[in-house]
């Protein structure tokens, strides 16, 4: 079993910036390749970005390239979101998600465990 637990959402301003952590326990953490989604009300859940097992190497939806950075500390088993240039239509509940097994992907079926999710509200 993974539990994970998200935390840094809130209320921003279009144009500001937040930090979303993922605290994660019962698994070796460096094991587990880490992603983001996020699903706006009345809208399907959507990839956002991901994390090798390394953190060598990530992949990141286009409507986030170059604003949002995904990151991992694995001494301190948490995975980041860096979102900045915040915009109306980020606005969302994001989770993070583990895949025990793959590679990490955008597809949210191959990941194994989910967090609770935390809000993120732009206003504009």
């Amino acid at each position: 079993q993974v539990q994970l637990v998200e935390s840094g959402g809130g209320l921003v301003q279009a144009g500001g910036s937040l930090r979303l952590s993922c605290a994660a326990s019962g698994r070796t953490f460096s094991r587990l390749s880490m992603g983001w989604f996020r699903q706006a009300p009345g809208k399907e859940r959507e990839f956002v970005a991901r994390i090798s097992r390394s953190g060598v190497t990530t992949y990141y939806a286009d409507s986030v390239k170059g604003r949002f950075t995904i990151s991992r500390d694995n001494a301190k088993n948490t995975v980041y979101l860096q979102m900045n240039s915040l915009k109306p239509e980020d606005t969302a509940v994001y989770y993070c998600a583990a895949d025990l097994e793959g590679a990490g992907s955008k597809i949210s079926s191959e990941y194994d465990y989910w967090g609770q999710g935390t809000q993120v509200t732009v206003s504009s």
